[in-house]
């Protein structure tokens, strides 16, 4: 053997970790591609699952027929990852041509769903085909290449190719999610794959030793032509052996994510551990094969193995869920918490996954040197690989169309097991029959594994209630009185009804998608949301006539919709059947969605429904999970925005819930620059101070609320649950519109959410962890100074007087406002009743004022009574109308002014020009202010730049504005709670000096 030669194996093993880090890049941004185009993750995974491996299937297969007729085998194989490298460069436009094409013209010429569903799935097919069938001949073209060069250790040889490619592979999905994709998108992540395989056949081409693989050829065709001993029994093991390891993949994702969540993180740790598993169990059989005397026989006993590790798992899986409430116990809630925390999350796959994996990696190599054994020469080695990727397929329709609904997670499983097991069992026999070998063997192990099984059937039984409890979100699984009262395992996701005495939750994978009252009493917060993202566009928009919803969840916004005797149809847009089924325990509150003859249901993607029905609607309702969950995100993108409104009317409105929580202000603005690319209005409103409603309007403006909805005594009976009675009630809710809030959001600098740069699905997984909140919005409605009123020209303050009497839990403004119109009342009366209704600390400040501004009485330090002039501030001027702040603050000054200091009296014009709306008042008071105390503490030093910044921009002097905050800059940086109301006011800055250069 030539030096050359020696370093030919270690060089292709190299080359190859290379190209299954590659491979494995190209199935999980496929899967991204491909559920932007299938509408759901589940469902895009399964199919690029499927193709891919039976792409493969059909190259390996390919490969068998031809390699033996080749002489140049790597020079093939550096040929073929060269096309590869090439077809992933050109992969990204190919798909938006495609992808187009398909939701403009053959969809909407489409008779029927199943047409356009034959027509999706066979495009999204066709799309990554071609590179799969060249993936699949990769792996027997380099094997027979080195066999060729080393056929003295071929068990060797075999199992290393498949460990180094395995573990290039598992490496490659997890940096595809954590690296790839945030950094450069998927079209950035697919080029750089796309060279890494162009450069992998050049490494290929350049191998030392490479033309000793030559010489092999014409024996390896001769051997091929020779009958071969248990060829026939092999492949059907290959085969079986694939469906099995893919049905427990599929399952194992499925109760993994129920532990783990159903982020992509989360699956991509899942993937990776899959496979991590298969490939040291490659590594570990790299010596055993040459070295085993009857190689069947070993195969037979990892495959008993492998049924036996995967029936354990059953049991043991409830203690993962226990282990992830531990861990996040004690894990920090931060970044290098999450770290952590994905860490826990890859060891409890491993858990899972790595036993019954590991034996799946010595399947393949103890196949293909049983085969080699035999003489079948190199074609066997893509035959096998080709019968097993086949049967992998067979193992994802049956798992994913089959198993879910009809066996459930634990049928998945123990039928994976039963086939492995089987095999086991027929290998011994097929081994029992050759000379010396034990007679006893069989009979045991049938016996094991038919216990086994049947133990697994009857005596394990998975718990639905840590099944349902979500415990990676809080780390809490449900308490004992929470009952789990329906569990479904759809073809997507797991779906739960679980609940106690008072409220019912509905539940995907875990994650509590809606909660509610059972018995009618205080409603929950879920409620508010639902029930205003179905009322709010019907007050909005009472002309409305067609509605589509889409997500159906508890079913109470459909529900709420159909209140309106002017509706003529809802179109509920679902992709899980199951979600509908496990609503018909919530009829107390969903009765009209589920009765209703207006009320249609579609079990589709949104984008394709549309797509293929090509109907405009007055109204389109957005409804998704939060967008940490796995291709929910894809819902709050610009791409999505921009189809969506093609099926708006002229003026019809869109209407986008946002969860606030487990999110970032920094990633609500990518939703917000989404929408901004798309829509000419939009405005914002709080159902809760947890849940946002953002109305966006597709031509024109966001129209004023109609009083005359409230007339409508269905609509108004679920309003007055939340005491909305009437357009003072309704206002409470908004924040603002699109020329206050879209600088604010713009001031961020966050790139708008895209499908190909998905910002907020790679982001919002550490939001969800880290309990990440976005409290900006409430900050601006409590701001001591009124922006929002000020900068938006059709802000709609509440009257306190008309607001509706009582307690909302929900939403905090409310008893500002109705504390604000108290808090005036009792200064201007100073009755003592009234000061009882405050708390200690509040009633003590505003006794104070009342004695000091109207009854002239003590004289207060001046660094005392700008303090509470500026709490007081916060606690009014934004919670009244203007006219009622402006009197407010003149009855301030009125009576005692004249005994104020000069420095008081300033404070007092500047709170009073700030009620006004008066710009240059502000600016002229500020200024005044800094000038005679430039020492102010930092509190109060904010609060007047701040007045000065909004007076100057409301002059038209943003370059004033932006001059004293950059002077400043540094002495702001430790005012944190005023960190929004700045950042809102450079936004504006910006906003309008834009505006100044345009006039």
């Amino acid at each position: 053997m030539t030096p050359a030669s020696r370093l030919f194996l270690p060089a292709a093993l190299v080359v190859f970790t290379a190209s299954g880090f590659a491979g494995l890049i190209y199935e999980s941004i496929w899967s991204h591609y491909l559920k932007l185009f299938l509408g759901h993750a589940a469902y895009a995974q399964s199919l690029v699952l499927m193709i891919f491996m039976g792409g493969m299937a059909l190259g390996a297969w390919g490969a068998s027929r031809l390699s033996p007729r080749w002489r140049k085998l790597i020079v093939a194989y550096a040929l073929i990852e060269a096309v590869i490298g090439l077809c992933a460069l050109a992969f990204h436009s190919t798909f938006l041509i495609v992808t187009d094409f398909a939701f403009d013209r053959v969809f909407p010429a489409l008779a029927s769903p199943s047409a356009v569903h034959a027509v999706k799935w066979s495009l999204a097919a066709a799309l990554i085909l071609p590179q799969s069938v060249l993936l699949g001949m990769t792996f027997p073209l380099m094997t027979g290449g080195v066999l060729r060069v080393h056929p003295e250790r071929s068990g060797y040889a075999i199992a290393m190719l498949y460990f180094t490619n395995s573990l290039g592979a598992a490496l490659g999905v997890l940096a595809s999610t954590f690296y790839f994709i945030p950094a450069v998108g998927l079209p950035g992540t697919l080029a750089a794959a796309g060279v890494l395989n162009l450069s992998v056949a050049v490494a290929a081409m350049l191998l030392p030793g490479r033309r000793d693989a030559v010489a092999a050829a014409p024996a390896a065709a001769a051997a091929a032509a020779a009958p071969v001993p248990q060829l026939r029994l092999l492949l059907v093991v290959a085969c079986l052996t694939g469906m099995s390891s893919f049905m427990y993949e599929i399952g194992w994702i499925r109760m993994l994510a129920l532990v783990l969540g159903s982020s992509t993180h989360a699956f991509e740790l899942m993937l990776s551990a899959f496979i991590l598993g298969i490939a040291f169990g490659g590594l570990w059989v790299r010596r055993r094969i040459d070295s085993a005397a009857d190689t069947v026989r070993l195969l037979a006993w990892v495959q008993v193995a492998m049924g036996l590790a995967a029936l354990a798992t059953l049991p043991i899986y409830g203690s993962t869920f226990r282990a992830m409430e531990i861990a996040l116990g004690v894990l920090a809630r931060t970044e290098s918490g999450y770290f952590a925390f994905n860490l826990v999350s890859q060891g409890l796959c491993l858990a899972i996954m790595f036993p019954a994996a590991f034996c799946a990696g010595m399947t393949l190599p103890l196949i293909t040197a049983s085969l080699l054994r035999c003489g079948a020469g190199e074609r066997s080695i893509g035959q096998v690989y080709a019968v097993n990727t086949a049967g992998a397929i067979v193992g994802v329709l049956v798992a994913v169309h089959l198993g879910f609904t009809l066996l459930g997670l634990k049928g998945i499983i123990i039928a994976g097991a039963a086939i492995d097991l089987a095999l086991g069992v027929a290998l011994l026999r097929a081994a029992r029959a050759r000379p010396g070998a034990r007679r006893l063997s069989m009979p045991v192990a049938a016996a094991a594994a038919a216990l086994a099984v049947i133990g697994a059937g009857f005596l394990v039984q998975l718990d639905a209630h840590l099944m349902s409890s979500g415990v990676f979100r809080q780390g809490k699984l449900l308490a004992a009185g929470h009952g789990v009262h329906v569990q479904l395992h759809g073809k997507t996701a797991t779906v739960s009804v679980t609940g106690d005495h008072e409220s019912m939750s509905v539940r995907t994978n875990g994650k509590v998608d809606g909660s509610v009252r059972i018995n009618g009493g205080t409603p929950l917060t879920d409620e508010i949301t639902m029930t205003f993202a179905g009322a709010l566009p019907l007050v909005l928009a009472p002309q409305a006539r067609r509605v589509a919803n889409i997500g159906f969840g508890t079913g109470m916004t459909t529900h709420v919709l159909l209140a309106s005797p002017t509706i003529e149809r809802v179109d509920t847009i679902e992709i899980e059947p199951a979600m509908v089924k496990a609503g018909e325990l919530l009829r107390r509150v969903n009765w009209r969605a589920l009765d209703d003859p207006r009320s249609r249901f579609h079990y589709e993607d949104a984008k394709t429904y549309f797509a293929a029905q090509q109907q405009r609607y007055d109204v389109i309702i957005s409804e998704p999970s939060n967008p940490w969950v796995s291709g929910v995100a894809s819902l709050f993108s610009a791409e999505f925005y921009r189809d969506v409104r093609r099926y708006l009317e002229p003026g019809g409105l869109f209407v986008q819930w946002v969860q606030l929580y487990e999110t970032t202000p920094k990633l609500l603005a990518t939703v917000v620059a989404a929408l901004e690319e798309n829509f000419s209005d939009y405005e914002f409103w709080l159902a809760n101070d947890h849940d946002l409603l953002i109305i966006a309007s597709h031509r024109g403006m966001v129209p004023s609320p109609d009083p005359r909805a409230f007339d409508n005594a269905g609509l108004r009976a679920e309003l007055e649950r939340f005491r909305i009675a009437n357009v003072d009630d309704l206002a409470l809710h908004r924040v603002g519109g699109r020329a206050a809030l879209m600088p604010y959001f713009a001031a961020f600098g966050a790139p708008a959410n895209s499908d190909y740069f998905p910002v907020l699905e790679m982001n919002a997984p550490l939001a969800r962890f880290t309990n990440s909140y976005t409290p900006d919005l409430s900050a601006l409605v409590r701001a001591p100074l009124p922006l929002l009123p000020l900068f938006d020209p059709r802000a709609r303050q509440p009257d306190p007087v008309r607001i509706t009497p009582g307690e909302r839990d929900w939403l905090r403004r409310a008893g500002w406002a109705l504390q604000a119109n108290d808090i005036q009342q009792y200064l201007r009366s100073g009755s003592e009743k009234m000061l009882a209704g405050f708390n200690v600390e509040l009633a003590s400040d505003l006794l104070l004022l009342r004695t000091a501004l109207f009854e002239c009485t003590p004289r207060l330090p001046e660094d005392t009574l700008r303090h509470h002039l500026a709490d007081l501030a916060g606690h009014v001027s934004i919670h009244l109308p203007r006219a009622a702040a402006v009197s407010f603050w003149d009855a301030l000054g009125a009576r005692c002014g004249s005994r104020l200091s000069a420095s008081d009296r300033r404070w007092l014009e500047l709170h009073r020009a700030v009620a006004a709306g008066d710009g240059a008042g502000m600016a002229r008071s500020a200024e005044a202010i800094l000038e005679a105390d430039p020492r102010l503490e930092p509190r109060l030093f904010a609060h007047a730049i701040a007045a000065f910044m909004a007076g100057s921009i409301l002059a038209n002097r943003p370059g004033a504005a932006i001059g004293a905050f950059n002077k400043h800059r540094s002495r702001l940086a430790g005012a944190q709670d005023w960190q929004p109301i700045f950042r809102f006011l450079v936004g504006q800055v910006d906003r309008s000096a834009t505006r100044i250069g345009r006039e």
